[in-house]
């Protein structure tokens, strides 16, 4: 049970703008009981989601002004906005990269991206990288 708590704080923690790295607990998780690698996997997903919606809820209630405080002016949010303005949703699928994902889910929700869309996308998202790295651990991709 231990196991699975670390995985989802660890998780949820690394979605938001905390520093975390829910990847390396994941594949400590995995290597400790590989017979639950569905379950971990699962975890690790719902985890980093909810995290996102933290992210998504402090763009959508608190706007521009937790964005400047957070990132001050920043080059990086400017072009995501410019991004996010062009191609909309479908720039959630990039939620699960490192450094750009945690800011595209705040800005989604400063762009008022309606949270039910949000959620199916970044869970395709971030399920597909934690699926991809549980199966490169367990040797699936060697076979």
């Amino acid at each position: 049970m231990e196991t699975y708590l670390t995985l989802f704080v660890s998780s949820f923690l690394a979605a938001t703008l905390f520093p975390a790295q829910s990847e390396a607990v994941l594949v400590a998780s995995i290597l400790y009981k590989p017979s639950s690698v569905f379950h971990l996997v699962i975890t690790a997903s719902v985890g980093n989601v909810l995290g996102a919606c933290v992210n998504w809820g402090l763009g959508r209630f608190c706007s521009r002004p937790v964005e400047r405080r957070i990132f001050g002016r920043s080059r990086q949010m400017d072009r995501l906005f410019v991004w996010y303005k062009r191609y909309g949703w479908t720039t959630l699928l990039g939620s699960w990269l490192p450094f750009i994902g945690d800011p595209l889910t705040l800005c989604a929700g400063i762009m008022r991206e309606p949270l039910w869309r949000f959620m199916l996308v970044v869970t395709i998202a971030k399920s597909a990288r934690y699926l991809a790295l549980a199966l490169t651990v367990t040797g699936f991709y060697s076979s």
